[in-house]
């Protein structure tokens, strides 16, 4: 089964290095979509949906955390969120998952500016469950 990917994220710069680190990997997808914040990505989703999202968090006109709130009550998917503010145990990391979020990563865990090894190793099998799982 073909997947689609959004990553929704207002640093055009951090978008490409998610795309990279995603196309270093074994997993293929059929169509990605890019988005500065919420807004625009629900409406690329009214004529283009995909299967699975990756989304920061703070992010002008349409932050993360209203975007998975619209995305799970209009486009349930799965949705992994990168963001620096995310931290592990922290209030953000909560009220992503239960706003619907399957997965949060700290953005900073992910070691960019070290090179893409370390986030392929954080991102990738994350992303994979993410395209297994069905909601």
């Amino acid at each position: 089964m073909a997947k689609t990917l959004m990553i929704v994220d207002d640093s055009a710069t951090m978008r490409k290095i998610i795309m990279r680190t995603v196309r270093m990997s074994d997993l293929k997808f059929d169509r990605t979509e890019e988005a500065g914040n919420g807004a625009e990505a629900i409406e690329k989703l009214k004529s283009a949906p995909v299967d699975i999202v990756l989304c920061d968090v703070n992010m002008p006109e349409m932050g993360g955390l209203e975007f998975i709130r619209k995305l799970m009550k209009y486009y349930p998917k799965p949705v992994i969120i990168i963001s620096t503010i995310a931290k592990v145990g922290s209030k953000i990391q909560k009220t992503a998952l239960s706003a619907g979020a399957c997965d949060v990563i700290d953005k900073e865990s992910l070691s960019i500016y070290g090179g893409l090894e370390k986030a392929k190793s954080i991102l990738l099998p994350r992303l994979k469950a993410a395209a297994m799982s069905s909601i």
